[in-house]
């Protein structure tokens, strides 16, 4: 290794001085460049538009590539993480021979006092998709050891801690990588763990690199911590715990927050809220006007299943249960977990009072984690309550072993319910509230609606405490034999449902969305279900037995029709399944995705669809009926009369568009060419429906002589669009009288519409009559 290498090595790092310059240029979603106005052209067939014009130059921008920003992103996270050595640029090569004559393209160098990081990153746009990243580990695993060794000759007084890592954005890995990753000691992070560590440095400055530096290096040593502490042991609920007072800088190093979050699954269960902004804002603001916190932080202190070392006091109070001594703190990273407090203590990170205060800790020590999920949640169901989505999210852990067989269903119809959403494969990724990632306009349905889906199902069947009441169509035995042939299930179907309804899919709450909000996810499952028992009953499928893509064949021949129907929707149609609220509302839904399939497939024919849809027909349609006929029989006696007052003995020809009245004539003669009898014999006027009634009433000067004061709804006076939209009613009202003559089932809305139509235009004329 010559000078001049080592010199080269050197000049394509930057350092702490340095690196917030890069971090601007990097943190920015263009690309800028200098250049001279007559090179414009060429530049803008590349992509690249003016930013701004100065004397003899122009600064030109164009927005990064998908990868580069995603680079950019994953450099920024480690800079902003506190690293004071890292790559200049996207050229950085790092040595991996003695003579440096053999490199690497590096994406990410990130380096500090005791740690360098090594990151490759990957990124790809549009779907998430299985990635195949054979060449690229292999190519780093073998380059490990060489790398290595140059890194000890050109940081020779130096005994780094030294990682690799494989960020990617937008893909999934298949097992095989997963299974080469480990192998060669790589890390994995996607993208929702890079923007985990992006969010909590925004919270917590660099003292988040403890978080990270935790997962890294778990169980490797921090030498120059000092790790004694004057501390009080005692016992409680079967568990020794021990009582100090700490320095909150102390804890921060050996402390770790299992975040409930991608960057944790690893470590699962996991149980802590992603600490808050607000929070910590106002917990730092408290400590540093004075203020102080006398309960204690909880942690769990983990030994690697040593005994902890504890030097009892020579002095003790001979009757008492506690001792004091001095207790020896695990010299490690991410071996204090904390269970409560870690506001009170994160609050503390960028305070001056981080090594001059301290706090009051009560540590157990080696808990199993479900026993730590368990006092999270004991303490916090009495404190702020746990949310309602997080809590299930934690039972899916809790739960899975539980003696109790409910319990264990329970477990198992969360797990399911969340991987769902967390599978990068599944087409609910990132539409599933897991734990308390915030809700948005696609991120918008809950563990607890597709539990429900799940609880109605027949997939598992009917448990007691400890037995099987009831076996279900796919329950083998188990939680885990269950969740292998059922979670790719359902998973297949939604994926088929998206593949065949793209646009739709897309959609959430916010977007007017009707097949990925609750509703709809809640009832595509209780569709499965019922095609999977028709299946099942009709002997055609084994759930149990049979391969997954024989079951699928055999299921998407029922949703197909389904799918039909979706694309035949109307927009008032898909209003009205998304307005399906309340338990009435997601039944309506469930029986209307039934009925889809049953239309299409004679021999599907779930229990109860026939009596629902007799029962929901017989609802309102009686009424609704006599009503139209009411009104009809008004409009052509009103209509008739205010005509012959305004226009006279030539009422008819001259109150009548051309088209209406050659129509009516030409149904009258229709009707009276098969009249076999005088009396079946019909007027044109006899011949006119509700929409012939809105042209007559806004052709030429009708509206504004004879009908705007009498047939615009109260209310609607002052409505924009003239008289088009005072009569839109009358649109509205021919329609549901077309779809009750094909016994259409009226809805609850059109019913209150003709109650409304009735109380306007005929009672009140009956009071005006009587009056």
């Amino acid at each position: 290794m010559t000078e001049d290498q080592k010199e080269k090595f050197w000049s394509s790092l930057v350092n702490s001085k340095n690196i917030s310059s890069t971090l601007q240029r990097r943190k920015k979603t263009d690309l800028y460049e200098s250049i001279f106005p007559e090179s414009l052209d060429r530049y803008k067939i590349e992509g690249w538009e003016i930013d701004r014009e100065f004397k003899t130059k122009v600064r030109i921008k164009k927005p990064k590539s998908f990868d580069m920003a995603f680079e950019d992103m994953v450099w920024s996270t480690f800079a902003n993480l506190g690293f004071d050595l890292m790559n200049k640029d996207r050229n950085f090569r790092m040595p991996y021979s003695d003579d440096f004559t053999l490199t690497q393209q590096i994406d990410v160098f990130a380096a500090d006092q005791e740690t360098i990081i090594f990151v490759e990153c990957k990124a790809c746009e549009g779907e998430p998709k299985k990635g195949n990243f054979k060449e690229v580990i292999e190519a780093i695993g073998g380059k490990k050891d060489g790398i290595h060794k140059a890194i000890r000759m050109l940081f020779p007084n130096h005994k780094f801690k030294v990682k690799f890592i494989l960020a990617t954005n937008n893909y999934y890995l298949s097992m095989p990588d997963i299974e080469r990753l480990e192998n060669f000691g790589i890390l994995h992070f996607d993208e929702e763990t890079i923007q985990y560590y992006q969010d909590l440095t925004k919270h917590l400055g660099v003292s988040a690199r403890f978080q990270l530096l935790g997962n890294l290096f778990e169980g490797q040593e921090i030498p120059e911590i000092q790790n004694q502490i004057p501390a009080i042991e005692g016992k409680m609920g079967g568990h020794t715990y021990y009582s100090f007072s700490i320095e909150p800088e102390k804890l921060l190093k050996i402390g770790y927050v299992l975040h409930r979050n991608k960057a944790n699954k690893k470590l699962m269960p996991t149980y802590q809220r992603l600490i808050k902004r607000t929070r910590l804002n106002s917990v730092q603001g408290f400590v540093e006007g004075g203020g102080f916190f006398p309960n204690s932080i909880i942690v769990n202190l983990l030994t690697e299943g040593k005994k902890i070392r504890f030097e009892r006091a020579n002095t003790q109070v001979i009757d008492a249960i506690s001792r004091i001594g001095i207790l020896f703190l695990p010299k490690k990273y991410r071996s204090a977990f904390i269970i409560d407090g870690q506001h009170r203590l994160y609050g503390y990170a960028n305070s001056e009072y981080q090594k001059t205060n301290s706090i009051p800790v009560v540590a157990f020590v080696n808990l199993d984690r479900k026993d730590q999920v368990r006092l999270f949640m004991q303490i916090n169901e009495n404190q702020k309550p746990v949310p309602k989505n997080l809590r299930n999210t934690l039972n899916s852990d809790l739960l899975w072993d539980s003696d109790n067989l409910s319990d264990q269903i329970k477990a198992l119809k969360l797990t399911i319910a969340q991987e769902l959403g967390e599978d990068k494969s599944s087409a609910l990724y990132d539409k599933v509230i897991v734990g308390e990632n915030p809700k948005t306009s696609t991120r918008c349905i809950t563990i607890d609606t597709i539990k429900i889906g799940l609880d109605r199902s027949n997939f598992f069947g009917q448990f007691g405490k400890t037995s099987i009441k009831e076996d279900g169509t796919f329950y083998k035995g188990n939680n885990d034999e269950t969740y292998d042939i059922l979670f790719p299930f359902l998973k297949d179907c939604f994926q088929y449902i998206k593949e065949c309804l793209p646009e739709e899919w897309q959609k959430g709450e916010k977007d007017d969305g009707f097949l990925s909000i609750n509703a709809g996810i809640e009832n595509l499952i209780r569709v499965f279900n019922d095609i999977i028992d028709h299946l099942t009953f009709t002997g055609k499928i084994k759930p149990k037995s049979d391969s997954l893509d024989f079951i699928l064949s055999e299921v998407k021949y029922y949703l197909d029709p389904l799918i039909d129907y979706f694309r035949s929707l109307s927009p008032e149609q898909k209003i009205d399944l998304r307005k399906s609220y309340g338990t009435g509302g997601r039944v309506r839904y469930w029986r209307i995705l039934q009925k889809a399939i049953s239309d299409s497939r004679k021999d599907f024919s779930p229990k109860g669809l026939t009596k629902y849809w007799n029962d929901e027909a017989k609802a309102f349609n009686e009424e609704s009926f006599k009503m139209i006929r009411d009104l009809e029989t008004h409009m052509k006696s009103d209509f008739r009369k205010q005509l012959k007052v305004h226009h006279g003995d030539n009422w008819f020809k001259v109150g009548l568009p051309k088209n209406v009245y050659d129509e009516s004539i030409k149904r009258a003669a229709d009707k009276n060419y098969e009249a076999k009898t005088k009396s079946e014999e019909v007027e044109p006027w006899d011949c006119l429906n509700i929409i012939d009634y809105r042209k007559i009433a806004t052709y030429g000067r009708n509206w504004s002589e004879i009908f705007e004061k009498y047939y615009t709804k109260p209310g609607e006076e002052k409505i924009s669009g003239g008289k088009e939209a005072k009569t839109a009613w009358m649109q509205k009202l021919e329609r549901i009288r077309n779809q009750n003559v094909h016994s259409y089932s009226v809805k609850e809305d059109e019913y209150e519409f003709l109650i409304e139509l009735n109380e306007w235009l005929i009672e009140k004329k009956i009071e005006t009559d009587l009056g």
